[in-house]
């Protein structure tokens, strides 16, 4: 019988789908796992082992002592390699061919969206349109996959209360705009702080909030932030923070007032 290697196409769709699913839910019953085996050609159980494969290219899993499955290829490797080194480019290929079997599928369908209620504004306004809403899909999931869809300050795991917070700012750092390492799972008020630099996050993996917050004439102000001061994150599941994107959020966006 002739083996049924995996394509690249279904390499990428398998990896873009594992960065999305914390590890406790890579397991052939998952919903999502088995859409996907429909979707090409396979079964639940084939599409559980490829994403235990991923399992064991991933250090903080291995670190942890979980090993995933031992069955990763080369092309496993290299798919691996270029998601972690240009996640942009590879978010789209994966969405697009998710969506159309040539690869851009929901390219197009997004262009006739877009330009169904929007007046002409010319490819690259309508790429980039096209990118912001897969990427910030994609980096919503990942991050909160990450921290096992629970807030990695408060611990609060209801995902309609939760936010994928930007480190650097979808604006201030095209390259990393999808990289899980430049995000926090935070809860809405938190993530609020953050992104106004009332809240940020030390070179130990402390959060630190604005004098303004902790000394407020509110009493129940100061009482909702002070537990949390000091206090470290949570330890993420597969990213940790990129050191570099937190001492920049510590320059440009805490105010310490």
């Amino acid at each position: 019988m002739a083996i049924n290697r995996w394509t690249e196409a279904e390499t990428k769709r398998a990896l873009y789908l594992y960065f999305q699913l914390p590890f406790g839910q890579i397991h052939s019953g998952n919903p999502e796992i088995i859409a996907l085996a429909a979707a090409v050609g396979r079964t639940p159980s084939s599409i559980a082992m490829k994403l235990a494969n991923f399992a064991s290219l991933d250090p903080k899993i291995t670190d942890t002592g979980r090993k995933g499955l031992d069955g990763a290829t080369a092309l496993d490797r290299q798919i691996w390699k270029e998601f972690n080194s240009d996640w942009t480019r590879l978010i789209l290929d994966a969405d697009a061919l998710e969506t159309s079997g040539d690869g851009m599928g929901s390219v197009v369908q997004d262009r006739v969206a877009t330009f169904a209620y929007e007046p002409f504004v010319g490819p690259t306004t309508t790429m980039a349109t096209v990118e912001q809403r897969i990427g910030q899909n994609f980096f919503r999931r990942a991050v909160l996959a990450n921290y096992e869809n629970s807030c990695c300050l408060t611990g609060i795991a209801d995902v309609r209360l939760l936010n994928a917070s930007h480190i650097v700012p979808w604006s201030g750092d095209e390259k990393n705009r999808h990289n899980p390492r430049n995000g926090l799972c935070l809860s809405a008020t938190f993530d609020r702080a953050f992104d106004r630099g009332l809240m940020t996050v030390d070179e130990l993996g402390r959060a630190r909030f604005a004098t303004i917050l902790l000394r407020n004439d509110s009493a129940r102000t100061r009482a909702f932030f002070e537990p949390y001061q000091g206090q470290p994150l949570r330890s993420a599941e597969r990213f940790d923070p990129e050191p570099a994107f937190l001492l920049w959020h510590n320059q440009n966006c805490f105010r310490d007032v």
